[in-house]
C-alpha cells in the first residue's frame, strides 16, 4: 500500500470516528442546498476536517470538496484530491447505517488512488492505480452470477424510475448511497451499478475502484468526468454513471436503461 493511500485512509477513519458523534443527534443543524440536496452541520464538520488534513501534509494540492462548491481553477502539473464528507446524508440524517466518507486522488486528470469508508458497516474500500481493489485489505473482484452464488441484484438510486425506462432483469436495491453502489458491484454482490445524477465527487472513487475490481464502468450519456479539467464548474454537473462486471453486460444495460 502507498503511503499516501494510509494516510488517506487515517483521513477517513478520523472523519469517521467524528462523524459519529452526530449520528442519530435529534437537533442535527439541516439544510436544503440549491440543487436539493441536504447539508447537516456534520457535512460541514467532516469537510473542515479533510481539508485541514490535506491541507497541511500536501499544501500545494488542490481540493474540490462537494461542500466547497468551487470551479476547478487546479494547475496541468497539480494534484487533486476530490473529498466528499458524507456520502449518503440522507441516510445518515434518517439514522441508517449506509454512510460513508469518500476521498480520492487524482493525477494528470485521472483517478491515481481511493479510499471509500463506510463505518457502521465496518466496510473500508481501497484502490490504486494498476494495484488492485481492496476491502478491508482483501482483495476483490467483480462477479458474474454463477453456481456458488446465483443471485444478483441490480443496485441503483430513487431517481432512476423516475427518469429511466428500467427493463434489467435483476432484482433491485436502493441503497441510499451512490459510492456504496459501486462498492457492492466491486465485491460482486451487485451484477449492475446505475446512479442517474451523480456528481464527480461520488463517482470519482468507485470509477476507479470498479477499474480495479476488474469491472467496466461508464456514463450513459457520453459525457466525460475525467480527464479533470481545470475551468469546469462541478457542482452543476451530474454524470449518469453505470457500472458492470463485463462489457457484455454493460452494453446489454445500456439498451435496458433508457432516458423517458
Amino acid at each position: 500500500m502507498r503511503e499516501t493511500t494510509r494516510f488517506a485512509i487515517e483521513i477517513t477513519q478520523h472523519t469517521g470516528d467524528l462523524l459519529l458523534k452526530y449520528f442519530r443527534k435529534n437537533d442535527l443543524d439541516t439544510q436544503i442546498k440549491w440543487d436539493k440536496s441536504i447539508v447537516t452541520e456534520a457535512d460541514m464538520a467532516a469537510d473542515q476536517l479533510i481539508r485541514d488534513a490535506i491541507q497541511s501534509r500536501f499544501p500545494d494540492d488542490f481540493i474540490l470538496s462537494e461542500e466547497q462548491e468551487r470551479v476547478a481553477t487546479h494547475q496541468d502539473d497539480q494534484s487533486v484530491w476530490i473529498v466528499d464528507p458524507l456520502d449518503g446524508t440522507t441516510n445518515f440524517n434518517l439514522g441508517i447505517h449506509v454512510w460513508g466518507v469518500l476521498i480520492t486522488h487524482l493525477r494528470k486528470g485521472y483517478p491515481d488512488f481511493a479510499v471509500l469508508n463506510f463505518p457502521l458497516l465496518d466496510e473500508l474500500y481501497y484502490a490504486e492505480s494498476g494495484d488492485g481493489a481492496f476491502l478491508n485489505g482483501k482483495r476483490i473482484r467483480v462477479e458474474l452470477p454463477n453456481k456458488y452464488r446465483p443471485l444478483s441484484f441490480f443496485a441503483c438510486c430513487s431517481r432512476t424510475f423516475r427518469d429511466y425506462s428500467v427493463r434489467v432483469p435483476y432484482k433491485v436495491r436502493i441503497l441510499g448511497s451512490a459510492a456504496y453502489s459501486f462498492c457492492c458491484l466491486s465485491r460482486g454482490s451487485a451484477i449492475i451499478a446505475f446512479e442517474a445524477t451523480p456528481k464527480i465527487w461520488d463517482i470519482a472513487g468507485a470509477w476507479l475502484l470498479v477499474e480495479e475490481a476488474g469491472g467496466v464502468i461508464d456514463t450513459l450519456d457520453g459525457s466525460r468526468p475525467f480527464p479533470f479539467q481545470s475551468g469546469v464548474a462541478y457542482t452543476g454537473l451530474n454524470f449518469p454513471t453505470l457500472g458492470a462486471p463485463d462489457e457484455a453486460v454493460l452494453e446489454r444495460s445500456k439498451e435496458q436503461i433508457r432516458m423517458m
